[in-house]
């Protein structure tokens, strides 16, 4: 930039960038009768991540050691321009020090807040949460948000000798702290090349995001020169501009246009009351999680009907774009009329708004007025799965695209129910709370139902939410949503994603049919294939659609104790574990749930894994266990 400013990415979303010093450097001390050994060096930066949604932010930056300064062949996204999907071999000689703002599980990140020490790999070897040792405060940890728009300072010096890597981190302008972030042993002698090249490499994901780098030094057998702060180049300006100095100019004008005034006072009360929002004083601990209900608006045009997405029986989600960052954002309209209990739960969506995993759409943030409640998503382009399995003349998935969306959905709720920092329950899982972005990826969205609460606590007793033909058993009896009424729910969806009929239907009579009953009639006739959806003309993968019928059997269990949990549905989807086999029992379903409400759990007993059929209905109907379900 012409002040001098390096930016890596710029506003757009999905890019990457690189910068290098261009000429080669000469990593390696060789002589003729000695290995060649890494040297010391030194390097001192200052970084700042700038994104349009404060407080929000996609991917990161890196400090590279390469062989080459050509990475063009690298992936952006989660690998930060640096790898790709193979994510690096032995042979590629690199080094990064990574700034990370976003949390891969694929990647084993700790957080969404990381420096990492990376060799020829995104899996750091050693990486903790932004922060430095205050050297003022008896060296207390104090943490630091990479993504603050603020500078921040980074040495990286390897001592060649010790062969020991340390990296530290500090506000910019603060005095380098005496104890690193991290210090890893480690030679490099074994990793670098003779010569390499030394700079940056970053990539932008969704949210669009500005990576700066204000100014660096480096140095070899010493440390870098400290960096004159006089002289590095200011950030610019994010958001509108500041007002013109012609207004200044013209305030003593006003007092002659007082009529002007009196009609603009007008105006200004009457959209006052138009753009009216409940706002108290607690809410100011979730300031960067609220819209102002103007700017969702105007993003919608006025929620004219020509942008609704969707209408659901909680309300119509419309489509928008934000002004000033033009993100593409999807709004739904909640009512909420009930003052009691509303702080709590505007801490749960602004909870769930940390939420990060690549099936889930994101939830951006909230606003909320009298008596309504407006919740802001990620806009995903190719709306909600439903429409294309349930509108006959439109276009149908192919098999790959229905298992690798069942896998993504089944991927976000284990993150869910156990990955993250607390238990999630979602309560509305269905085929029209399944979103598709444009890589037709699968994204569960719509979590104006979810709970949360701590691990090792039960969950609540509750109201009974959701949607007739999801809902568990239990739930309609003890009112308590929990993982296992989630997976209930995704066992439907499974069958309902196969079969591409609802869970509620009617047959050629206008009789109601149940989807689970359905499909439990055709396994204990042995014609459970036919349950395919006819779309499909027959081209799919036997065993994968025999696994994702047979879980969503397994799933949809009337006995909450037979339902997997998600990390067992994921090792059956990816083939870590054999899927379970289907053993029949003397009792019915109705007969099981029944059991199950009166304690009598301890009847229910496997059989051998080679014995089939299954069904459902009352009397002396065979009913199967699936057996190694737990």
């Amino acid at each position: 930039m012409p002040n001098g400013l390096l930016a890596l990415t710029n506003f757009t979303s999905q890019q990457k960038g690189h910068a290098f010093h261009p000429a080669p450097l000469r990593f390696l001390n060789t002589t003729a009768s000695s290995t060649a050994v890494a040297r010391s060096f030194s390097a001192s930066f200052v970084f700042a991540i700038v994104s349009v949604v404060d407080g929000l932010s996609d991917q990161g930056l890196a400090f590279v050691v390469a062989p080459t300064s050509d990475l063009s062949s690298a992936n952006g996204g989660q690998y930060l321009g640096l790898l790709n999907a193979t994510n690096g071999t032995a042979s590629d000689h690199i080094l990064a020090v990574e700034l990370d703002t976003i949390w891969n599980p694929e990647l084993s990140d700790i957080n969404s807040n990381h420096v990492g020490i990376n060799v020829n790999s995104l899996i750091s070897r050693q990486a903790k949460p932004a922060g430095y040792y205050a050297d003022d405060d008896g060296m207390a940890f104090r943490d630091l948000m990479l993504n603050s728009r603020r500078p921040m300072q980074v040495w990286v010096d390897y001592d060649g000798q010790g062969r020991r890597l340390n990296v530290t981190l500090a506000p910019v302008q603060a005095p380098k702290p005496k104890n690193p972030l991290l210090s890893e042993a480690i030679d490099l002698s074994t990793i670098v090349a003779d010569t390499m090249y030394a700079g940056f490499s970053s990539s932008s994901g969704v949210v669009s995001t500005h990576h700066y780098v204000l100014g660096w030094s480096f140095s070899f057998d010493g440390p870098a020169p400290p960096l004159d702060f006089s002289k590095l180049p200011s950030l610019p300006h994010v958001g509108p501009k500041p007002p013109s100095k012609i207004l200044y100019i013209a305030l003593p004008l006003a007092i002659m246009l007082l009529i002007a005034a009196v009609s603009a006072v007008a105006f200004i009360l009457w959209r006052r009351r138009r753009f009216a929002e409940v706002r108290e004083d607690w809410e100011e601990d979730f300031g960067p999680h609220r819209f102002a209900y103007k700017d969702l608006f105007h993003a919608t045009d006025g929620f004219k009907n020509r942008n609704v997405l969707g209408v659901g029986g909680f309300g119509k989600v419309y489509k928008g774009v934000l002004p000033v960052s033009n993100l593409e954002i999807a709004v739904k309209r909640v009512s909420h009329d009930s003052r009691q209990g509303i702080r709590e739960f505007i801490a749960e969506v602004v909870s769930i708004g940390r939420l990060r995993h690549r099936n889930l759409a994101q939830l951006l943030g909230y606003c909320r007025r009298n008596g309504e409640l407006l919740l802001v998503y990620d806009y995903m382009a190719n709306g909600s799965l439903d429409k294309y399995l349930h509108n006959k003349n439109g276009p149908a998935l192919c098999w790959p695209q229905r298992y690798w969306i069942v896998k993504g959905i089944a991927s976000s709720l284990l993150y869910l129910h156990e990955d993250w920092e607390q238990v999630v329950i979602h309560r509305d899982i269905k085929a029209s709370n399944v979103l598709l972005d444009r890589e037709m990826n699968g994204r569960l969205g719509d979590f104006g139902l979810a709970r949360l609460y701590d691990h090792g606590t039960d969950a609540q007793t509750t109201h009974v939410v959701g949607t007739m033909g999801y809902l568990a058993p239990e739930l309609m009896r003890t009112g308590k949503a929990t993982p296992t009424t989630d997976v209930f729910a995704f066992g439907v969806f499974l069958l309902e994603v196969v079969c591409g009929r609802r869970p509620i239907g009617s047959d050629e009579h206008n009789n109601p049919v149940v989807l689970v009953d359905w499909v439990l009639e055709h396994h204990r006739n042995g014609s459970i294939i036919d349950t395919v959806d006819s779309r499909l003309e027959g081209k799919f993968n036997m065993e994968e659609v025999s696994i994702v019928l047979r879980l969503g059997l397994l799933c949809a269990h009337p006995l909450p104790n037979t339902r997997p949990s998600m990390r067992k549905v994921m090792q059956y989807l990816d083939g870590d574990q054999i899927a379970p086999h289907l053993a029949p029992t003397f009792m019915s379903y109705n007969e099981m749930a029944l059991m199950q409400s009166e304690g009598f759990d301890s009847y229910i007993t496997p059989c051998p894994p080679l014995a089939a059929g299954i069904c459902s209905g009352s009397g002396e109907s065979l009913v199967t266990v699936l057996f190694d379900g737990r």
